[in-house]
């Protein structure tokens, strides 16, 4: 039997013990609601519904029974570090590396990497993903920082739910937006029509808020940078698809994986073309303000290249 434990910190009070725990955990709701049925999840030491409404400072316990396939597995893999210290790592992630194992990628993620390269990882955020505070897509690279000890890991939590922390994304979306710079404000939430999928058109969805500025304009594509109001899942996938601008190469949202620039010349994208280039935060120990950036990788700058080519 393993046991975690989660503080509630300012600003998640107010949310459903089963969502709450579902969001900080690689546990599914539907096994949180059975291990609350079970007994095994207190609250302050006291047993309670899936209904009960989290508040600041609540000590939450969950007892696991031990499964083999619940188990963070070293693995050595090439990773690019921009920073590391005792309490937390900042690594620009690849394009087509998941984060942490799931359903179908039980292996090669950066967090198996992260534990062969660092020794050791935080505490909390559940067994396959301790530490991870944020993630990127499987197939949008840049910058991603996870933490090492469970202090950091609350404390840059807090610093993501109180949007203090400062990012910044690069992407190349179809057709030209109207004007230089807008914020898309719509509210995003799961798709009533596809599970797997995040919506605007939802009853229900959480705020929203997506800011963004041209950079270059092509034929047929336009090169943004686009910074976050709030981290909703695919946030700017969806976004840009709800308004008729899907990031290029998106094959969930949009689905705009090639374009024509000319008559005769086609661009093709064999990945989303959505790079995080900007993290910046406060260092969780020291009280530092601390900003990372990566390069675009190659694939999307050789795609920018050849549009840029071709409008010429």
């Amino acid at each position: 039997m393993s046991v975690q434990k989660l503080f509630v910190q300012t600003g998640e009070s107010g949310e459903r013990l089963d969502t709450f725990l579902a969001n900080k955990t690689s546990i599914t709701r539907s096994q949180i609601q059975r291990l609350i049925e079970k007994g095994d999840v207190l609250v302050n030491e006291k047993h309670s519904s899936q209904n009960y409404r989290v508040k600041t400072n609540d000590v939450i316990t969950i007892n696991i029974a031990e499964d083999k396939n619940e188990e963070l597995i070293p693995e050595p893999a090439r990773l690019d570090i921009i920073y590391k210290d005792e309490h937390l790592v900042v690594v620009n992630k690849p394009a087509g590396m998941v984060v942490y194992p799931a359903a179908g990628h039980s292996q090669g993620t950066l967090m198996n990497a992260l534990y062969y390269y660092c020794g050791k990882l935080a505490t909390v955020g559940g067994p396959l993903r301790p530490g991870v505070v944020h993630r990127l897509d499987k197939d949008t690279s840049g910058v991603i920082v996870v933490a090492l000890d469970d202090k950091s890991y609350y404390d840059l939590a807090e610093q993501f739910k109180e949007r203090t922390i400062n990012r910044k994304y690069i992407a190349l979306v179809y057709g030209n937006l109207k004007g230089d710079e807008g914020e898309i404000a719509l509210r995003i939430g799961r798709s009533e029509s596809d599970r797997k999928k995040m919506s605007t058109r939802v009853n229900k969805g959480k705020e929203a808020v997506t800011r963004w500025k041209v950079k270059e304009n092509f034929r047929g594509a336009t090169l943004m940078e686009i910074k976050l109001g709030t981290g909703r899942t695919h946030q700017i996938r969806v976004h840009f698809a709800s308004i008729g601008h899907p990031v290029l190469g998106d094959r969930t949202y949009g689905k705009k994986i090639d374009i024509t620039v000319k008559s005769d010349k086609k661009i093709s994208f064999p990945r989303q073309m959505l790079h995080a280039e900007l993290l910046g935060f406060t260092h969780p120990v020291t009280g530092s303000h601390l900003e990372f950036t990566g390069p675009l990788p190659e694939d999307m700058a050789q795609k920018i290249r050849e549009i840029r080519d071709l409008n010429k």
